[in-house]
């Protein structure tokens, strides 16, 4: 058995983004040359997330709007941590959308399901953040 680790850096240019990662993980799956495995994908920062579902547009919409109705950015003054900072909705933000993804790796492929897609979920950018890619197996 192997592994292999490397990172995927951002630098958002919004507070709040979505961006699919999904071909850059099986881009340092490819370098790894593990076939057969498992992958984690991992979000290095308390206040983003990695998870897997549909790369729509409208989707993405529906998951920011209802993620801003269940932790308001404004006002900062409604949280306890934003004593020293603004960013308290960002972590309850990313506590719902999860840390990380752990998928199947077959054949040297992403095994997924219909439609599955990996994400990055930003919810306190414009600073740089990374993402851990960690492939195991033979």
């Amino acid at each position: 058995m192997k592994s292999f680790r490397e990172y995927i850096w951002f630098n958002t240019k919004d507070r709040v983004e979505f961006i699919n990662i999904t071909d850059k993980v099986q881009q340092i799956i490819d370098k790894s040359g593990i076939k057969e495995g498992l992958c984690l994908v991992n979000a290095m920062h308390i206040t983003a997330s990695v998870f897997i579902n549909d790369d729509e547009k409208g989707l993405h919409s529906d998951f920011k709007e209802w993620l801003e109705k269940l932790a308001p950015y404004e006002p900062v003054s409604q949280y306890r941590h934003n004593t020293f900072e603004d960013n308290a909705d960002a972590h309850l933000k990313r506590q719902i959308m999860g840390r990380e993804v752990v998928v199947a790796v077959t054949e040297g492929k992403l095994d997924f399901g219909p439609w599955e897609q990996i994400f990055y979920g930003e919810f306190d950018g414009k600073r740089k953040k990374r993402v851990l890619v960690k492939v195991i197996g033979y």
